[in-house]
């Protein structure tokens, strides 16, 4: 099993999750970037940003984007956070669920899929990834 370490994200690394949070966000006009706030606002958009195909598989950092709004998405609805897990290959961004040893890494969640070919549901991929977090949830209580 591998050694980690869990820490608070430090400036870098919000400031980081805030540009890609914000590349995102920007696709909404700027009347309507409250929507972001919103789950549904969330999934919406990302959705929409894979269906036009406005990100290529090669595009690494805008995939990654989409999959911090995908994080967001997941602590909005599961009450998770953000944080920092580091171990020997280096320190990633990464939702917790405190009190648990539950940790995801969501900014691959949807880049990994995009880079192998595969269609993304995103709603679907949400539905499924709060399905395993409650139930792994629900077996640790």
């Amino acid at each position: 099993m591998t050694e980690f370490e869990q820490h608070d994200l430090d400036e870098r690394e919000l400031a980081d999750l805030e540009a890609k949070r914000s590349w995102v966000r920007a696709h909404y006009d700027e009347g309507a970037r409250s929507k972001y706030e919103t789950l549904e606002g969330k999934l919406v958009l990302l959705d929409t940003i894979l269906q036009n195909g406005w990100v290529a598989p090669s595009e690494t950092v805008k995939l990654q984007s989409l999959g911090v709004t995908f994080g967001d998405a997941l602590a909005q609805q599961l009450a998770m956070r953000w944080v920092a897990i580091e171990d020997e290959y280096g320190r990633d961004p990464a939702l917790v669920v405190d009190g648990t040893s539950i940790r995801l890494f969501p900014l691959t969640t949807i880049s990994k899929r995009i880079e192998q070919g595969e269609a993304v549901d995103v709603h679907g991929l949400f539905r499924s990834a709060c399905a395993m977090i409650e139930q792994v949830r629900s077996a640790a209580d």
